[in-house]
């Protein structure tokens, strides 16, 4: 683009991320005389906190995923591009993003970067093989194809060792989204399945919870933690604490016990949800700023303004900010957009960066779900737990759905799944659970593709060494195909 041509246009806001902190920050600049291009490499706008609910059948993809065309179809100034950024140049300020085989390089002014944060396996990638994370809506579907195909093998088993291997489930890490998806899963087989295979009492299931640390929900405190943990056990859930996950595989988990203690738990599905990493454009942005850095998550640590040294147009927002007291939730990301879409208001009015006052962070407390009717609240000092806090989760994660329609559906699902046995979601496909691999086996380094292609079922190469992509992907795909003949 020319100089004449930059001059001309109105100032350009690009934003990178369609999640909350995107999103918000987008519609805050819905009466600001500026132009904005949301960049994002999904066409849906997730909502985060209730992906479990999808992985254990209760909502669609829909409710919680709403095309992000569509909620800002009414906003004139907005503009959305599907494509992966997989670089941010701040010298000639331009972001490229990548759709299939094609790039494309946008300019802009100001610079608002939302793209959260991804599973963390803390070094150990190659866990996530077998047990997928839950930050995106394949995992959730692939999880939630995971949890019922166990059942469905476990019908089929012909002893009694596979078919306790089948009905355990492994969860590692109990924070929010581990506690919420050990619940879940209790009740699917407890209430949902009963009585529904001929082989099997689904009620057998064996859920386990693992804790590296002492607590389950540490940041929340001993009391909220002692709830959801007597709730839990109270509906057969097995939490160990203190237990660190050294190795998974695909039959099960090795654990090691404070007292260095070395175990295992056989296990088919599991699912991991112990910590969080920041983008990988956290350390792009942090390489081309003088003095800034990145904590050992990769979270950019910002001014207090939210942006990086040097570059007053660069807002850091969302799960990739570190900034100190601001939890990795929903909240710190709608105020910390809304707060950097302010700023960029405030400089076309000719405001200068140092007369910004600094980024202050309100907390409205912090809540997590552990069964039906049950889940622990904190606000502010106020600490409680039960059917009135599962109340006040319902409808705070109403209110910040998308959509009279999904807002309208999630209660009626809700109903059905609360006050009866039934669950709306409950289709599943070998594809979901086999999708994930087979495109990591694409993309595989060649010493790597081997134990991709093992984890689809395909024998390793005759000659001990990595084989091609292609035929390693060959290989799993007629050995997914006679395992499902035979």
């Amino acid at each position: 683009m020319s100089t004449e041509s930059v001059e001309n246009r109105r100032h350009r806001v690009v934003v990178i991320g369609s999640g909350f902190g995107g999103l918000f920050g987008t519609k805050h600049l819905k009466h600001a005389d500026v132009d904005v291009i949301l960049i994002a490499k999904t066409s849906t706008h997730l909502f985060q906190p209730l992906l479990y609910q999808v992985a254990t059948g209760i909502l669609s993809v829909g409710e919680i995923a709403p095309a992000t065309r569509l909620v800002l179809r009414k906003q004139k100034n907005a503009q959305v591009l599907l494509g992966d950024v997989t670089d941010i140049d701040l010298q000639t300020k331009t972001v490229t993003s990548r759709l299939l085989n094609q790039n494309t390089v946008t300019e802009f002014d100001s610079l608002i970067v939302a793209t959260g944060a991804q599973q963390s396996y803390f070094g150990n990638d190659k866990f996530a093989t077998y047990a997928p994370g839950m930050k995106t809506i394949d995992d959730a579907l692939e999880l939630r194809a995971r949890i019922l195909g166990a059942f469905e093998g476990a019908e089929l088993a012909t002893t009694q060792e596979m078919r306790d291997r089948l009905l355990t489930f492994v969860v590692v890490g109990a924070g929010p989204t581990g506690v919420e998806l050990a619940g879940q899963i209790a009740e699917l087989a407890d209430r949902t399945l009963e009585g529904t295979f001929h082989n099997i009492d689904p009620r057998d299931a064996r859920v386990v919870l693992l804790e590296g640390a002492g607590a389950v929900l540490g940041p929340m405190g001993p009391k909220l933690g002692g709830k959801a943990q007597r709730r839990l056990e109270k509906m057969g859930v097995e939490i160990q604490l203190n237990a660190m996950v050294t190795n998974i595989d695909a039959q099960g988990v090795t654990v090691k016990d404070s007292d260095g203690t070395i175990r295992r738990i056989e296990s088919s599905c599991k699912v991991w949800s112990a910590g969080v990493q920041g983008s990988p454009l956290g350390k792009i942005l942090a390489d081309q700023s003088e003095g800034t850095q990145v904590d050992r998550a990769g979270r950019v640590i910002v001014e207090p303004d939210l942006t990086i040294k040097g570059y007053p147009n660069v807002f850091v927002v969302g799960d990739l900010m570190s900034v100190p007291d601001v939890p990795g939730m929903a909240q710190g990301a709608i105020q910390g957009s809304t707060y950097a879409a302010k700023q960029i208001k405030a400089g076309l009015k000719g405001q200068a960066p140092q007369e910004r006052k600094p980024f202050k962070y309100f907390n409205k407390g912090s809540m997590a779900t552990v069964s039906r009717f049950s889940a622990v609240c904190q606000i502010g000092k106020l600490e409680f737990g039960g059917f009135i806090a599962w109340l006040a989760w319902l409808a705070l994660h109403l209110y910040y759905l998308v959509g009279y329609r999904s807002r309208i559906i999630t209660v009626i699902q809700w109903f059905v799944t609360f006050l009866g046995r039934s669950r709306g979601q409950m289709a599943a496909t070998e594809q979901w659970v086999f999708a994930r691999l087979a495109l990591e086996t694409v993309n595989a380094d060649e010493e790597d593709a081997d134990e991709l292609a093992a984890a689809l079922g395909a024998p390793p190469a005759e000659n001990g060494k990595s084989v091609e992509k292609a035929k390693a992907l060959d290989k799993a795909a007629k050995a997914a195909a006679d395992r499902k003949a035979g």
